[in-house]
């Protein structure tokens, strides 16, 4: 059974319950039941989305780590390597590796600090600006042909989900 017919096996299992489950939704375990699928959800869709993308792209695609921190060094250029670990969750030693597969690659360029020799300060080549144009360009097209092909009210509910899921992906970042 792949990812998406599991969370939808679940789902249906979960509709099945029915008036259990509608009498139930106030307690904490429905709430962390809901939690439990939204994530699981989440987590297909990029995974999806992922397999989509790489085997739509002619390119060797970079693993996520390495695009992760690609795609941040592009979004703030001259960004320390601590500070790049701090913001993906990754020990810096970890980072390190990826700056030097990256800079290896002619995809990141690493400079020392005028201010302190000792801190490298990451910024993107032009070389990494396409390609991160390319991917993320071929996702959104693979992306708006499956929307495409759903029906008008699953488009909807999904264009009325992006706001919450965005404050739900900062109420996470927050300290608990």
């Amino acid at each position: 059974m792949n990812d998406i017919a599991g969370v939808q096996a679940a789902a249906g299992a979960q509709a099945a319950v029915g008036a259990q489950a509608a009498v139930g939704a106030q307690s904490g375990r429905a709430g962390q039941m809901a939690a439990a699928d939204l994530m699981t959800a989440i987590s297909v869709l990029r995974r999806a989305a992922r397999r989509a993308a790489r085997q739509a792209w002619a390119r060797q695609p970079l693993p996520p780590a390495q695009s992760e921190l690609l795609r941040l060094a592009a979004a703030r250029p001259g960004i320390t390597v601590a500070d790049a670990a701090h913001e993906l969750r990754l020990a810096p030693n970890t980072v390190s590796t990826l700056v030097g597969r990256l800079t290896g690659a002619g995809l990141l360029c690493r400079e020392r600090s005028a201010q302190d020799g000792r801190t490298a300060l990451l910024t993107t080549t032009e070389k990494a600006g396409r390609r991160l144009a390319e991917f993320r360009d071929l996702r959104a097209e693979l992306a708006d042909r499956a929307l495409d092909r759903l029906p008008e009210q699953d488009r909807e509910a999904l264009a009325r989900a992006v706001p919450a899921l965005l404050r739900l992906a900062e109420r996470m970042e927050e300290s608990p």
